[in-house]
């Protein structure tokens, strides 16, 4: 018997990082997980420990480094961190380092006669966490940056015809619908944007534009129209990956209460829901 493949780390890492300026704070909340390959296998076969960096350790370098680095990038944070172990530690091969961000904000405050930006007090965003995945080996790295749970809505300018029937298609045509979506979206990068946050911002902002304005005829379309928009806001992306599931948003049948229902009142689900991908690269 043999060992395939294999590798192991810590995952879940919670970190949240305050920088002081003063009374102005800034904050930063990460799930890390790391994943270290490499000459492991007699750990698996014989118990043999002597190669195996503890994942406790694995663990608390996250926080250590996290002092020591700035954590404003994920993207950086995460070549810091795949640094760390590939160059500390010999039996590593190769490290893959993934985050999630959740994004906090300032809280808009009365002052005088305007509202300002709390100088230490936030909110999140929402369900929406921006993400970044690292992997480092002894020839170097590759980053890929992205999003989940970016959840997005229009009540219409979407419609679905034209589709084959069987038997047993009920789905009736429609010019006109709600379309609704949690997407997840990675894109990869051919080279480093200036910066990262501000590169991540445009893509998403530009995905949200399409979305909004285009026509949908099909979830399908929609996803490359908003594809080709991320690509065409920042040149430094070679290819992203799309996934969005078709929320469906089901109209009430009123009438048993003699009231009529003029497209107002929808029951939101989620299961089962149509689930569309696909990758788009540069010619």
């Amino acid at each position: 018997m043999r060992i395939v493949t294999h590798d192991y780390g810590k995952a879940r890492v919670r970190l949240l990082k305050v920088r002081r300026r003063g009374e102005i704070h800034d904050v930063r909340e990460l799930t890390v997980q790391v994943l270290a390959e490499g000459d492991f296998a007699e750990t698996y076969v014989t118990g043999d420990n002597r190669r195996v960096l503890p994942t406790d350790t694995i663990k608390n370098s996250v926080y250590a480094l996290a002092r020591k680095e700035p954590v404003d990038r994920i993207e950086t944070f995460g070549l810091a961190l795949a640094g760390h172990f590939i160059e500390g530690h010999a039996p590593i091969s190769r490290v893959t380092v993934d985050i999630e961000e959740r994004e906090w904000v300032r809280i808009p405050v009365r002052k005088g006669e305007q509202r300002m930006p709390h100088p230490h007090a936030f909110t999140a965003t929402g369900a929406m966490r921006w993400t970044a995945q690292v992997a480092r080996d002894r020839k170097g790295a590759t980053v890929e940056s992205g999003l989940i749970d970016l959840r997005a809505m229009k009540t219409t300018g979407s419609g679905f015809e034209g589709f084959p029937r069987d038997a047993w298609t009920t789905l009736p045509e429609t010019k006109d619908r709600i379309l609704a979506t949690d997407i997840r979206a990675r894109w990869r990068w051919s080279e480093h944007p200036k910066d990262f946050a501000a590169a991540n911002h445009q893509i998403r902002d530009a995905m949200l534009e399409a979305f909004a304005t285009e026509y949908s005829p099909s979830v399908q379309n929609t996803l490359y129209l908003m594809g080709q928009a991320a690509l065409a806001a920042c040149p430094q992306v070679a290819e992203i990956s799309l996934s969005m599931p078709n929320l469906h948003c089901n109209k009430v049948d009123l009438s048993p209460f003699k009231l009529d229902n003029p497209d107002e009142i929808y029951v939101p689900t989620d299961e089962p829901h149509g689930l569309i991908e696909a990758t788009l690269a540069r010619e």
